[in-house]
């Protein structure tokens, strides 16, 4: 499932700085971050970058789901970038203007796709509301011990202001405000697409159970959200006057919300703690899957070909069954097996850059010119799909190393130290790139264009 430097992982985790959401900027902006987006987490993801589970199923179906919210709150879906953090906390928030994260603890503690959209929804309100840009005004006139008291008190797990003064009552009950917009947006964007607030209702009672054991009785006006209960009450009216409220969820959905999660588990927890959500009496397609990811995972192909081949023998045309087939046999030493099971994979989804490029990454492990060609093909599509990939552009850089192009090759690492932030580097190649490509080709062009942004 994942990419870490090039080297593929079981849990499909994947290291790479985000240019649209540079997690790095001066503590302001972080704070900013921290406070607008409902984070806990963000203090440990503002000093170094956290891992992104990459995942072509998930990535699809939180797509999939998010795309009409979004027009719904006047945001292109295409302008708008979900992402997915390794983290067991359960947390959305927003960053860099327009990015949306969310926490595998709060995917996998959901408990219907109605619960996921309706945070979705939530952090829409967010961006359509220019938050982020808002509150950073409103931080520069709250005193930096308040600020530093919110942060330490929401790394607890909630945002409890430790030791008030105005200006820090003023700022959380700004945040507040915010946050409450953003209920507000959240339901009217749900209305508009004709769903139902009831998973987003649902999802509060989860958060407030949380919050009891975290907060217990804190003062209400000493926070930087609303009180749970109060957001559950007024989410709760809205549900009982809306005319979509009784919408049911498509049973497609219910499904992908279902695989989505038994995949997220076997890939994260141990075996154990897999087989006792979905023990081996559970014959329904989530939990033969994550059987399948969990024995896989452990080591036991015995136990998980089986269970990925009966998946497959029943829905032949489902892409992701035979793109787990194929991570199986190639993380095992089956290499020509799993470029076969990636190929297929691919057929099925050709709009997929990581499917693309674990094909690519099979092909070139079996170090044939004939199949190093192939890959070469499969990444420049790639590439195009999927610009910011720091890994599709290593296994580019390799390919047409192999292949004696210099210059196509210094270029594909410059891209990829260009995505990673090490403009030093992306330099360097850069300039290798521009001595070894004819003089005015595209190559030579974009070699320019990377030197003139990696020293800015």
């Amino acid at each position: 499932m994942g990419l870490i430097d090039g080297t593929w992982f079981t849990s499909y985790l994947m290291t790479r700085n985000l240019q649209a959401a540079p997690l790095r900027k001066s503590f302001l902006f972080r704070l900013t971050v921290f406070l607008a987006g409902m984070v806990t987490a963000f203090v440990a993801l503002a000093g170094d970058a956290r891992a992104l589970i990459r995942d072509e199923e998930i990535e699809t179906t939180i797509r999939f789901w998010s795309a009409p919210i979004f027009h719904a709150a006047n945001l292109d879906p295409d302008a708008v970038a979900v992402y997915i953090i390794s983290e067991t906390a359960l947390n959305a928030f927003v960053s860099g203007g327009r990015n949306i994260f969310l926490t595998s603890g709060l995917l996998m503690r959901s408990e219907s796709p109605g619960q996921v959209k309706g945070v979705i929804a939530h952090e829409a309100g967010h961006i359509a509301g220019g938050h982020l840009a808002r509150l950073q005004e409103a931080l520069k006139h709250a005193q930096l011990e308040s600020i530093i008291a919110i942060v330490l008190g929401s790394a607890a797990g909630v945002g409890v202001l430790m030791g008030p003064d105005i200006a820090g009552r003023n700022l959380l009950k700004y945040t507040r405000g915010q946050e409450a917009a953003a209920d507000q947006a959240a339901m009217s964007y749900l209305d508009r697409t004709g769903q139902s607030s009831k998973g987003m209702e649902d999802f509060m009672r989860i958060l407030a159970q949380h919050e009891a054991i975290y907060v217990g009785q804190s003062d209400p006006y000493l926070r930087s959200h609303p009180m749970t209960r109060d957001r559950v009450e007024v989410i709760g009216n809205h549900v009982a006057n809306s005319r979509w409220s009784d919408v049911p969820e498509p049973p497609q959905s219910v499904l992908a919300h279902a695989r989505m999660r038994a995949k997220l588990l076997a890939f994260l927890e141990p075996l154990d703690r897999t087989l006792k959500e979905y023990p081996e009496s559970d014959t329904s397609l989530p939990a033969r899957y994550a059987q399948a990811i969990a024995y896989y995972r452990k080591g036991n192909l015995a136990r998980a070909l089986p269970l990925v081949g009966g998946l497959i023998a029943e829905h032949p045309d489902d892409p992701y069954f035979h793109e787990l087939r194929g991570q199986m046999l190639f993380e095992n030493g089956h290499l020509a097996e799993a470029v076969q099971s990636y190929k297929v994979a691919v057929g099925l989804k050709p709009d997929s850059a990581l499917f693309l490029t674990m094909l690519a990454q099979a092909q070139l492990e079996l170090n044939d010119p004939a199949q190093t060609r192939a890959a070469t093909a499969h990444l420049v599509e790639a590439v195009k799909l999927e610009k910011d990939n720091a890994g599709s552009w290593n296994f580019l850089a390799i390919a047409y190393g192999r292949q004696g192009q210099v210059g196509l090759s210094s270029l594909a690492l410059a891209e990829k130290f260009l995505i990673r932030g090490k403009n030093k580097d992306a330099r360097a190649q850069a300039k290798r790139a521009e001595k070894a490509l004819p003089h005015g080709s595209p190559g030579w062009l974009r070699a320019q264009d990377i030197i003139t942004v990696a020293k800015k």
